[in-house]
């Protein structure tokens, strides 16, 4: 089963990382986010303490949907409002196509690519990002000790770098070397989001507007698919914008949830 932590008391929130990250990414949110919501925080198969192995036999989509599924059972949840950032994303909107949301806010979310060709930056981005994490993981723990060293090694992710723990940014670093395998088989396997029908839940995407991952033009793509949805900007914020302006992000979730929460009394 998918490793978790889960804090706080109130309205489910389940929060999936992006590709090659881990649950601690949402650590600048949490405590924000536990002072209202039960909230989940899930290790990606491959990733962080959740167990590997888990996309040979099925795809990369069936995989994620069946391992959610067992992970909602054992929480007792029978759906959640569902936050993701990058792969997260992208996994929660299609957890909400299975009919698993009350909402969701994806932040920067992954297939609103071109096409392959366009989807070739993404894999050569992460090909030499991950043979420079292999090379500086022996001495990695002294280089981010240093604001200028984390600025260094995680710009490609974040527009303020140097405000990650340097703790946390050692640990992701060795997490996304250990994520080699898992994260080559995902980027194999992608492909563009199809939207079919998402059941009747707020959506709200937030890209950041400082994005060097998943570029900002493919917030246009999404608008475009997604056009009931809410669309908002995160200026300032890199692709992983939750160390970036903790406060932005969780306002994004917090009105898309009590969106949610209206619209169920409303119902009812």
């Amino acid at each position: 089963m998918l490793a978790y932590e889960r804090c706080g008391a109130g309205e489910p929130v389940v929060l999936i990382h992006g590709i090659g990250h881990r649950r601690q990414a949402w650590s600048p949110v949490v405590d924000a986010l536990a002072e209202r919501y039960d909230v989940v925080l899930v290790d990606l198969p491959g990733h962080g303490d959740s167990p590997t192995g888990l996309l040979d036999s099925m795809s990369a989509k069936e995989a994620l949907d069946a391992e959610f599924r067992v992970l909602f059972d054992h929480l007792g949840l029978d759906s959640a409002h569902l936050v993701g950032n990058s792969l997260g994303g992208l996994v929660a909107l299609e957890l909400a196509e299975a009919g698993l949301a009350r909402s969701v806010t994806a932040l920067s979310p992954a297939g609103f690519w071109a096409g392959r060709l366009d989807f070739a930056y993404v894999q050569a981005l992460f090909g030499s990002v991950m043979a420079v994490a292999r090379v500086t993981q022996p001495i990695a723990p002294r280089i981010l000790r240093s604001p200028v060293g984390r600025t260094a090694m995680l710009a490609w992710l974040m527009a303020r770098p140097w405000r990650v723990d340097p703790d946390q940014a050692a640990g992701d670093l060795r997490n996304l070397v250990a994520t080699r395998a898992t994260l080559r088989g995902l980027l194999a396997q992608a492909y563009a989001f199809e939207p079919d029908l998402i059941h009747d839940v707020p959506v709200t995407v937030a890209w950041a507007g400082r994005d060097g991952v998943l570029l900002p033009y493919q917030a246009r793509r999404a608008r475009t698919a997604l056009h009931a949805a809410r669309h908002v900007r995160l200026p300032g914020c890199g692709h992983v914008p939750m160390s970036d302006d903790p406060a932005l992000v969780v306002d994004a979730i917090v009105g898309t949830v009590e969106a949610a929460t209206a619209a169920g009394r409303r119902a009812a």
